[in-house]
Protein backbone atom coordinates (compact mmCIF):
# COMPACT_ATOMS: atom_id res chain seq x y z
CA UNK A 1 0.00 0.00 0.00
CA UNK A 2 1.10 3.65 -1.00
CA UNK A 3 1.45 5.57 2.22
CA UNK A 4 -1.49 7.74 2.85
CA UNK A 5 -1.33 10.65 5.07
CA UNK A 6 -2.51 9.89 8.31
CA UNK A 7 -4.76 11.74 11.42
CA UNK A 8 -1.43 12.05 13.23
CA UNK A 9 0.67 13.25 10.32
CA UNK A 10 -2.00 15.61 9.63
CA UNK A 11 -2.37 16.91 13.20
CA UNK A 12 1.33 17.37 13.56
CA UNK A 13 1.56 19.49 9.89
CA UNK A 14 -0.43 22.50 12.03
CA UNK A 15 0.89 25.99 12.69
CA UNK A 16 2.57 26.22 15.42
CA UNK A 17 4.15 29.62 16.92
CA UNK A 18 7.44 30.08 17.63
CA UNK A 19 9.74 29.90 20.09
CA UNK A 20 10.40 33.43 21.15
CA UNK A 21 6.71 34.11 21.05
CA UNK A 22 5.95 30.18 23.72
CA UNK A 23 8.85 31.43 25.89
CA UNK A 24 7.84 32.08 29.51
CA UNK A 25 5.07 30.04 29.45
CA UNK A 26 6.46 28.29 31.98
CA UNK A 27 7.37 30.03 34.78
CA UNK A 28 11.26 29.43 35.85
CA UNK A 29 11.79 28.57 39.86
CA UNK A 30 15.00 29.34 41.09
CA UNK A 31 17.62 26.89 41.69
CA UNK A 32 19.05 26.51 45.56
CA UNK A 33 21.55 24.06 44.35
CA UNK A 34 22.21 23.71 40.53
CA UNK A 35 24.90 20.66 40.18
CA UNK A 36 28.30 21.59 41.02
CA UNK A 37 30.84 22.31 38.35
CA UNK A 38 32.72 19.24 38.59
CA UNK A 39 29.62 16.73 38.55
CA UNK A 40 28.72 18.77 35.46
CA UNK A 41 31.57 18.16 33.56
CA UNK A 42 32.12 14.82 34.15
CA UNK A 43 28.56 14.01 32.98
CA UNK A 44 28.93 16.10 30.00
CA UNK A 45 32.65 13.76 29.21
CA UNK A 46 30.98 10.62 29.69
CA UNK A 47 27.62 10.63 28.02
CA UNK A 48 25.30 7.65 28.39
CA UNK A 49 21.55 7.28 27.34
CA UNK A 50 18.72 8.77 29.86
CA UNK A 51 21.45 8.21 33.44
CA UNK A 52 22.48 11.59 33.54
CA UNK A 53 19.49 14.78 34.18
CA UNK A 54 19.33 17.94 34.24
CA UNK A 55 19.15 21.18 36.95
CA UNK A 56 15.52 21.43 35.74
CA UNK A 57 12.61 19.81 34.78
CA UNK A 58 9.27 21.14 33.61
CA UNK A 59 6.07 20.92 35.47
CA UNK A 60 2.18 21.41 34.70
CA UNK A 61 -0.70 20.15 36.77
CA UNK A 62 -4.28 19.15 35.40
CA UNK A 63 -7.65 19.29 37.52
CA UNK A 64 -11.05 18.37 37.02
CA UNK A 65 -11.99 21.88 38.07
CA UNK A 66 -9.37 24.18 36.76
CA UNK A 67 -7.49 22.18 33.84
CA UNK A 68 -4.29 22.36 33.14
CA UNK A 69 -2.27 25.37 35.25
CA UNK A 70 0.57 25.96 37.46
CA UNK A 71 2.81 25.33 34.63
CA UNK A 72 6.25 25.82 36.00
CA UNK A 73 9.83 24.90 35.23
CA UNK A 74 11.22 23.82 38.49
CA UNK A 75 14.45 21.76 39.87
CA UNK A 76 14.79 18.34 39.06
CA UNK A 77 14.31 16.02 41.86
CA UNK A 78 11.96 13.56 42.94
CA UNK A 79 8.17 13.60 43.47
CA UNK A 80 5.85 13.19 45.94
CA UNK A 81 2.96 11.00 45.01
CA UNK A 82 0.44 9.31 47.40
CA UNK A 83 0.31 5.20 47.82
CA UNK A 84 -3.08 5.52 46.33
CA UNK A 85 -1.78 7.24 43.32
CA UNK A 86 -4.15 6.33 40.51
CA UNK A 87 -1.11 5.76 38.17
CA UNK A 88 0.52 3.21 40.77
CA UNK A 89 -2.60 0.86 40.30
CA UNK A 90 -4.45 1.39 37.13
CA UNK A 91 -1.47 2.35 35.26
CA UNK A 92 -2.81 5.46 33.41
CA UNK A 93 0.21 6.82 31.89
CA UNK A 94 1.68 8.08 28.42
CA UNK A 95 4.69 9.59 27.27
CA UNK A 96 7.10 10.81 24.40
CA UNK A 97 10.61 10.73 23.34
CA UNK A 98 12.05 13.71 21.25
CA UNK A 99 15.83 14.98 21.12
CA UNK A 100 17.37 18.88 21.01
CA UNK A 101 20.59 19.10 19.00
CA UNK A 102 23.24 21.79 18.93
CA UNK A 103 24.10 22.91 15.37
CA UNK A 104 27.15 24.27 14.34
CA UNK A 105 26.60 27.53 15.34
CA UNK A 106 25.65 27.25 18.78
CA UNK A 107 22.08 27.57 18.02
CA UNK A 108 19.41 24.38 19.76
CA UNK A 109 17.07 23.15 17.63
CA UNK A 110 14.27 19.90 18.12
CA UNK A 111 12.96 17.75 15.07
CA UNK A 112 9.23 17.14 14.04
CA UNK A 113 8.08 18.44 17.68
CA UNK A 114 4.42 19.11 16.61
CA UNK A 115 4.46 15.15 15.34
CA UNK A 116 5.09 14.41 19.35
CA UNK A 117 2.64 16.43 20.62
CA UNK A 118 -0.14 15.36 18.15
CA UNK A 119 1.08 11.65 19.34
CA UNK A 120 1.14 12.39 22.91
CA UNK A 121 -2.94 13.43 22.32
CA UNK A 122 -3.51 10.21 20.29
CA UNK A 123 -2.19 8.34 23.57
CA UNK A 124 -3.80 10.20 25.87
CA UNK A 125 -7.30 9.90 24.03
CA UNK A 126 -6.70 6.48 23.83
CA UNK A 127 -6.22 6.03 27.88
CA UNK A 128 -8.62 8.61 29.05
CA UNK A 129 -5.87 11.63 30.16
CA UNK A 130 -6.54 14.78 29.40
CA UNK A 131 -5.37 16.29 26.18
CA UNK A 132 -2.51 18.77 26.67
CA UNK A 133 -2.36 22.00 23.63
CA UNK A 134 0.17 21.78 21.12
CA UNK A 135 1.13 25.65 22.71
CA UNK A 136 1.59 24.22 25.86
CA UNK A 137 3.50 20.64 24.81
CA UNK A 138 6.19 23.29 22.37
CA UNK A 139 6.38 25.65 25.52
CA UNK A 140 7.32 23.42 28.24
CA UNK A 141 10.10 22.05 26.24
CA UNK A 142 11.22 25.85 24.41
CA UNK A 143 11.39 27.16 28.39
CA UNK A 144 13.10 23.86 29.73
CA UNK A 145 15.59 23.78 26.95
CA UNK A 146 16.23 27.38 27.36
CA UNK A 147 17.43 27.16 31.48
CA UNK A 148 18.95 23.89 30.60
CA UNK A 149 21.10 25.16 27.27
CA UNK A 150 24.26 24.14 29.02
CA UNK A 151 23.39 20.60 29.06
CA UNK A 152 23.16 20.64 25.33
CA UNK A 153 26.07 18.96 24.08
CA UNK A 154 27.78 19.21 20.66
CA UNK A 155 29.61 15.82 20.20
CA UNK A 156 28.76 13.93 17.16
CA UNK A 157 26.16 11.83 17.74
CA UNK A 158 24.64 13.22 21.21
CA UNK A 159 21.86 15.45 21.87
CA UNK A 160 19.76 16.33 24.73
CA UNK A 161 17.41 13.60 25.51
CA UNK A 162 13.65 14.90 26.15
CA UNK A 163 11.02 12.78 27.71
CA UNK A 164 7.90 14.69 28.73
CA UNK A 165 5.13 12.22 30.24
CA UNK A 166 1.94 12.33 32.04
CA UNK A 167 0.50 10.30 35.02
CA UNK A 168 -2.48 10.02 36.91
CA UNK A 169 -1.65 11.58 40.42
CA UNK A 170 -5.16 11.67 42.07
CA UNK A 171 -5.36 9.61 45.55
CA UNK A 172 -7.96 6.90 45.52
CA UNK A 173 -9.08 3.53 44.49
CA UNK A 174 -11.63 2.56 42.07
CA UNK A 175 -11.18 1.88 38.71
CA UNK A 176 -12.32 4.93 36.67
CA UNK A 177 -10.25 7.96 35.01
CA UNK A 178 -8.56 10.22 37.89
CA UNK A 179 -9.37 13.08 38.30
CA UNK A 180 -6.09 14.97 38.70
CA UNK A 181 -2.89 14.46 36.34
CA UNK A 182 0.80 15.86 36.69
CA UNK A 183 2.69 16.62 33.38
CA UNK A 184 6.35 17.16 33.25
CA UNK A 185 9.44 16.71 30.40
CA UNK A 186 12.91 15.84 32.24
CA UNK A 187 15.70 16.58 29.92
CA UNK A 188 19.10 13.80 29.78
CA UNK A 189 22.43 14.44 27.96
CA UNK A 190 23.15 11.80 25.75
CA UNK A 191 25.32 9.71 23.28
CA UNK A 192 24.39 7.20 21.36
CA UNK A 193 21.60 4.81 22.13
CA UNK A 194 23.27 1.38 21.16
CA UNK A 195 26.81 1.49 23.11
CA UNK A 196 28.77 0.19 19.83
CA UNK A 197 26.73 3.19 17.75
CA UNK A 198 26.32 2.32 14.14
CA UNK A 199 26.69 -1.33 14.01
CA UNK A 200 24.24 -3.87 13.06
CA UNK A 201 22.24 -5.14 15.92
CA UNK A 202 21.15 -9.37 16.47
CA UNK A 203 17.34 -10.04 16.87
CA UNK A 204 15.65 -12.85 18.11
CA UNK A 205 12.50 -13.34 16.52
CA UNK A 206 9.66 -14.42 19.78
CA UNK A 207 6.67 -16.46 18.78
CA UNK A 208 5.45 -16.87 21.99
CA UNK A 209 5.42 -13.24 23.55
CA UNK A 210 3.63 -10.33 21.79
CA UNK A 211 3.45 -6.75 22.74
CA UNK A 212 -0.36 -6.00 21.96
CA UNK A 213 -3.11 -7.54 20.42
CA UNK A 214 -5.89 -6.29 18.24
CA UNK A 215 -8.18 -3.22 19.64
CA UNK A 216 -5.49 -2.97 22.37
CA UNK A 217 -2.87 -0.16 23.19
CA UNK A 218 -0.01 -1.36 21.04
CA UNK A 219 -0.46 1.97 18.84
CA UNK A 220 -0.21 4.06 22.18
CA UNK A 221 2.82 5.55 23.55
CA UNK A 222 2.38 3.99 27.40
CA UNK A 223 4.16 2.13 29.75
CA UNK A 224 2.04 -0.74 29.32
CA UNK A 225 3.48 -1.60 25.93
CA UNK A 226 7.37 -1.56 27.14
CA UNK A 227 6.65 -3.46 30.10
CA UNK A 228 5.42 -6.18 28.03
CA UNK A 229 8.64 -6.38 25.77
CA UNK A 230 10.94 -6.52 28.72
CA UNK A 231 10.95 -10.43 30.11
CA UNK A 232 11.16 -11.77 26.19
CA UNK A 233 13.93 -9.13 26.18
CA UNK A 234 16.01 -10.37 29.47
CA UNK A 235 15.53 -13.85 28.10
CA UNK A 236 16.96 -12.70 24.52
CA UNK A 237 19.56 -10.73 26.13
CA UNK A 238 20.64 -13.75 28.10
CA UNK A 239 21.32 -15.23 24.63
CA UNK A 240 23.32 -12.60 23.50
CA UNK A 241 20.88 -10.88 21.61
CA UNK A 242 20.38 -7.38 20.85
CA UNK A 243 16.82 -6.55 20.48
CA UNK A 244 13.57 -8.57 20.35
CA UNK A 245 11.43 -8.75 17.04
CA UNK A 246 7.58 -9.14 17.96
CA UNK A 247 5.11 -10.75 15.17
CA UNK A 248 0.99 -10.04 15.34
CA UNK A 249 -0.77 -11.35 18.16
CA UNK A 250 -3.61 -12.37 15.79
CA UNK A 251 -1.90 -14.97 13.59
CA UNK A 252 1.60 -14.61 15.73
CA UNK A 253 3.18 -14.74 11.69
CA UNK A 254 3.63 -11.18 10.35
CA UNK A 255 6.11 -8.45 11.23
CA UNK A 256 4.86 -6.06 13.92
CA UNK A 257 7.70 -4.17 15.98
CA UNK A 258 10.54 -4.54 17.82
CA UNK A 259 10.73 -3.71 21.52
CA UNK A 260 11.02 -0.24 21.01
CA UNK A 261 11.94 0.78 17.43
CA UNK A 262 9.82 0.05 13.93
CA UNK A 263 11.00 -2.44 11.32
CA UNK A 264 12.15 -1.83 7.56
CA UNK A 265 12.51 -4.31 5.04
CA UNK A 266 14.79 -3.42 2.35
CA UNK A 267 14.35 -5.33 -1.02
CA UNK A 268 17.28 -6.40 -3.77
CA UNK A 269 15.52 -3.89 -6.39
CA UNK A 270 15.99 -0.96 -3.87
CA UNK A 271 12.12 -0.82 -2.95
CA UNK A 272 11.70 -0.86 0.69
CA UNK A 273 8.91 -1.97 3.32
CA UNK A 274 7.65 -1.47 6.65
CA UNK A 275 4.68 -3.26 8.29
CA UNK A 276 1.48 -1.00 7.87
CA UNK A 277 0.01 0.29 10.86
CA UNK A 278 -2.91 -1.79 12.15
CA UNK A 279 -3.45 -0.47 15.98
CA UNK A 280 -0.43 -2.74 16.98
CA UNK A 281 2.44 -0.39 15.76
CA UNK A 282 3.70 2.70 17.31
CA UNK A 283 3.51 5.11 14.39
CA UNK A 284 6.87 6.31 14.98
CA UNK A 285 8.21 10.07 14.02
CA UNK A 286 11.34 8.53 12.70
CA UNK A 287 9.08 5.78 10.74
CA UNK A 288 7.05 8.56 9.31
CA UNK A 289 10.19 10.66 8.38
CA UNK A 290 12.21 7.74 6.66
CA UNK A 291 8.80 7.01 4.36
CA UNK A 292 8.96 10.55 3.31
CA UNK A 293 12.57 10.75 2.60
CA UNK A 294 12.32 7.40 0.74
CA UNK A 295 9.49 9.19 -1.22
CA UNK A 296 11.30 12.45 -1.93
CA UNK A 297 14.29 10.11 -4.10
CA UNK A 298 11.13 8.25 -5.97
CA UNK A 299 12.21 5.11 -4.01
CA UNK A 300 9.39 2.73 -3.69
CA UNK A 301 8.01 2.11 -0.45
CA UNK A 302 4.67 0.80 1.01
CA UNK A 303 3.09 -0.58 4.04
CA UNK A 304 2.51 -3.63 3.97
CA UNK A 305 1.59 -6.99 5.82
CA UNK A 306 5.00 -8.50 5.42
CA UNK A 307 5.34 -12.34 6.64
CA UNK A 308 8.34 -13.73 8.89
CA UNK A 309 8.69 -16.50 6.48
CA UNK A 310 8.53 -14.65 3.43
CA UNK A 311 11.45 -12.58 4.71
CA UNK A 312 13.46 -15.41 5.96
CA UNK A 313 12.69 -17.17 2.18
CA UNK A 314 14.23 -13.60 1.16
CA UNK A 315 16.88 -13.69 3.17
CA UNK A 316 17.81 -17.83 1.31
CA UNK A 317 17.21 -16.32 -1.88
CA UNK A 318 18.60 -12.52 -2.01
CA UNK A 319 15.50 -10.89 -2.45
CA UNK A 320 15.64 -9.29 1.12
CA UNK A 321 18.88 -6.80 0.73
CA UNK A 322 18.98 -5.21 4.20
CA UNK A 323 17.11 -4.85 7.23
CA UNK A 324 17.07 -1.78 9.99
CA UNK A 325 15.15 -0.66 12.78
CA UNK A 326 13.91 3.25 13.64
CA UNK A 327 13.43 4.84 16.35
CA UNK A 328 13.90 8.16 18.20
CA UNK A 329 16.88 7.27 20.38
CA UNK A 330 18.67 5.05 18.16
CA UNK A 331 17.65 6.95 14.96
CA UNK A 332 18.43 4.22 12.43
CA UNK A 333 20.14 0.77 13.91
CA UNK A 334 20.88 -1.83 10.95
CA UNK A 335 19.87 -5.55 11.49
CA UNK A 336 22.44 -8.13 11.25
CA UNK A 337 20.83 -10.75 11.62
CA UNK A 338 17.53 -12.44 12.62
CA UNK A 339 17.38 -15.50 15.14
CA UNK A 340 14.18 -17.51 15.15
CA UNK A 341 14.05 -21.29 16.70
CA UNK A 342 15.06 -22.94 13.56
CA UNK A 343 18.38 -21.35 13.64
CA UNK A 344 20.20 -17.98 12.62
CA UNK A 345 19.50 -15.85 9.59
CA UNK A 346 22.27 -12.78 8.83
CA UNK A 347 20.94 -9.92 7.49
CA UNK A 348 23.81 -8.37 4.50
CA UNK A 349 24.84 -4.97 5.38
CA UNK A 350 23.78 -2.23 2.07
CA UNK A 351 23.96 1.62 1.00
CA UNK A 352 20.48 2.47 1.36
CA UNK A 353 20.26 1.82 5.30
CA UNK A 354 23.55 4.34 6.13
CA UNK A 355 22.32 6.78 3.23
CA UNK A 356 18.94 7.17 5.43
CA UNK A 357 20.84 7.30 8.67
CA UNK A 358 23.04 9.83 7.13
CA UNK A 359 20.34 12.19 5.83
CA UNK A 360 18.15 12.22 8.68
CA UNK A 361 21.00 12.74 11.16
CA UNK A 362 22.45 15.58 8.72
CA UNK A 363 18.55 17.07 8.52
CA UNK A 364 18.28 17.29 12.39
CA UNK A 365 22.24 18.45 12.81
CA UNK A 366 21.67 21.13 9.87
CA UNK A 367 23.96 19.52 7.96
CA UNK A 368 21.24 18.71 4.87
CA UNK A 369 18.47 20.97 3.95
CA UNK A 370 15.18 20.53 5.78
CA UNK A 371 12.97 20.51 2.59
CA UNK A 372 9.96 19.85 4.71
CA UNK A 373 10.40 22.20 7.28
CA UNK A 374 10.93 19.60 10.00
CA UNK A 375 13.48 21.77 12.35
CA UNK A 376 11.95 23.78 15.32
CA UNK A 377 14.42 26.50 17.01
CA UNK A 378 14.47 26.50 20.38
CA UNK A 379 16.76 28.76 20.96
CA UNK A 380 20.00 30.82 19.45
CA UNK A 381 23.74 30.18 20.40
Amino acid sequence: MVHQTTRLEKEAALPIADADTLSGTFVKVDHPNPISDADYAKAMETLGFGTQFTDYMAHATWTKDGGWGDRRIEPYGPLTLDPAGAVLHYGQEVFEGMKAYRHDDGSIWTFRPTYNAARLNMSNRRLAIPELSHEDYLASIVDLVRADARWVPSEPGSSLYLRPFIFASEAFLGVRAAHRYEYLVIASPSGPYFKNGFQPINVWVDREYHRAGPGGMGDVKTGGNYASSLYPKVVAAQQGFDEVLFLDAATNTNLDELGGMNVFVVMADGSVKTPALTGNILPGCTRSSIIQLLIDEGRPVSEETISLQSVLDGLASGEVAEMFACGTAAVVTPIGSLSTTDGKYPVPAGDITKAIYDTLTGIQLGHVEDKHGWLYKLADA
